[in-house]
């Protein structure tokens, strides 16, 4: 297990999912972690077990990454908050699924305030005073749906791929500074990512979120330039998708998501998703 005393990560989307088990295992390697998320209940809950396990600071900072005013609102609560940031894991995102123009556009909009927008404003603002610092890190997390284009979840995909291009060319301008940029890219993972609709994920495909942070902070420490933290199989297909014409990638994927039912997605009601 690589160490992380005496850093100190901010965490993007720590509330739930892979955002919290990246949390939970930051502390566990001895980083002191700055929690953000828009539910500031969850993050309370979320903070009092890592102090209740671990012997690290642990902060909270309630905030809607899909409000465009948020990075630098975040970054003026770090300041209150007398810290500097270390490292920055970028995880906060979401996705629509089903035909892009048989759903609702709102969740699309979302999705790129969320899983652009943010993400670039956060890159920017502490990426900054890290340069002049002359030490840090930022890990974005991507997916394997950057790699190809992806009928169904096509602006989920699309805004994946700005990540993956983003942070290769940001890397190459900070080489040398003494700042470090990856982009982690998890395939299917154990999350809510299709909670409150009708799509579902096979478990047997999917990863542990647990197993998915421990990874990706193994290859951050070993200073890879990229991770594929999910199993071998998801590592496989990207490569793949390198080398077959792009527009047959592309059909195959629209075939592959149209036999999960993602071609015929509703909403659950309600009462409905609170049963799941």
């Amino acid at each position: 297990m690589h160490d992380y005393t005496d850093t100190t990560a901010l965490v993007t989307g720590a509330s739930k999912g892979l955002g919290e088990a990246y949390a939970r295992e930051l502390a566990r390697r001895g980083a002191h972690v700055i929690l953000v998320a828009r539910s500031a209940d969850a993050l309370h809950a979320l903070a009092g077990e890592i102090r209740t396990k671990h012997s690290v600071r642990v902060d909270v900072i309630a905030a809607d990454l899909a409000d465009r005013r948020s990075p630098q609102r975040i970054v003026d609560a770090v300041d209150g908050l007398g810290l500097d940031v270390d490292l920055l894991v970028n995880n906060a995102g979401m996705g629509s699924v089903g035909p892009f123009l048989g759903r609702p556009l709102e969740p699309n909009l979302q999705s790129v305030d969320l899983n652009v927008t943010a993400l670039v404003g956060l890159v920017h603002l502490l990426g900054a005073r890290m340069v002049e610092r002359g030490r840090g890190g930022i890990v974005n997390i991507g997916s394997t749906a950057a790699f190809q284009p992806m009928p169904y979840q096509s602006s989920y995909a699309a805004t994946k791929a700005f990540v993956l291009s983003f942070t290769e060319a940001l890397a190459e301008e900070v080489r040398g500074t003494g700042v470090r940029v990856i982009a982690a890219h998890p395939g299917a993972t154990a999350t809510g990512f299709f909670d409150r609709t009708t799509a579902s994920m096979d478990p047997k495909f999917t990863d542990a979120p647990a197993d998915v942070a421990a990874r990706t902070l193994d290859d951050y420490a070993r200073g890879r330039s990229v991770s594929f933290p999910g199993r071998v199989s998801q590592r496989a297909g990207v490569w793949a998708s390198r080398v077959l014409p792009r527009t047959t990638v592309t059909r195959l994927t629209g075939a592959l998501n149209r036999r999960l039912g993602l071609h015929d997605v509703s909403d659950l009601d309600p009462a409905t998703a609170r049963g799941q």
